[in-house]
């Protein structure tokens, strides 16, 4: 499902909202999820999962079409980790 897949069920769902409405909550939220996780805040949605950010150390790789050493710098990646609801669903229970 893309974002305007989810802004048109949720306009669907609730005819008393109009879609801009729809579109302005689903952007706010993601730019809430976004702006926390960019602070290193967690955001857990219960039943759903929790997104968090984890820190990759630099490291010495490798250029797959060279063959050569490359640094690589510390980074910093989104994580989600599925809740136990959405687990449960996803395999049958």
């Amino acid at each position: 499902m893309i974002r305007s897949e989810l802004v048109q069920k949720i306009a669907d769902e609730n005819p008393h909202l109009y879609q801009r409405d729809v579109e302005r909550i689903v952007s706010t939220i993601f730019d809430e999820i976004i702006d926390a996780m960019s602070r290193g805040d967690r955001v857990e949605l219960r039943g759903f999962g929790a997104f968090s950010v984890k820190k990759r150390d630099a490291r010495v790789g490798r250029n797959p079409r060279t063959g050569e050493s490359v640094k690589v710098e510390e980074k910093h990646v989104p994580f989600f980790k599925t809740g136990k609801l959405l687990r449960d669903r996803l395999n049958g229970n």
